[in-house]
């Protein structure tokens, strides 16, 4: 006898979605550690707070969190609204991406690392908005 896998739909998306997941944790990584190979000073000073090395820890952290949140409300929206789960999600993956560049506005950071941050909030939101939602059919 021999034992074949079979994939379901279903193992199919978890699949694919836990692939988004991770390409998003490692292109946020890769774009902070180019960065830091270039010699990018990640010193951010927040108006009141004490200045923060924004390190790899934080970058995996963040990236990881926003994912699962983000995958979270997309699980969401197809439990409570499936025929507008997609075009939802997307449209709130885009404005969240958006919003989330906004504090770097107010902080006092090098150009290089404001670039360089910047960069990395849009590696993790590719990686969500290309492999989360499910595929038209």
């Amino acid at each position: 006898m021999s034992a074949t896998a079979v994939t379901t739909p279903a193992t199919s998306t978890l699949r694919r979605r836990a692939l988004g997941v991770l390409a998003a944790v490692v292109a946020a990584l890769a774009i902070w550690a180019i960065g830091a190979l270039a010699g990018v000073d990640f010193t951010v000073e927040s108006p009141g707070q004490p200045a923060t090395d924004i390190g790899a820890g934080a970058i995996v952290t963040v990236a990881l969190g926003a994912a699962l949140l983000g995958w979270a409300a997309l699980a969401l929206l197809e439990r409570f609204a499936p025929r507008v789960a997609r075009p939802v999600w997307i449209s709130l993956a885009v404005v969240v991406t958006m919003v989330s560049l906004v504090p770097l506005l107010g902080v006092e950071a090098t150009g290089g690392a404001k670039l360089t941050l910047g960069a990395t909030h849009l590696a993790v939101a590719l990686p969500l908005v290309a492999l989360l939602p499910a595929r038209r059919r």
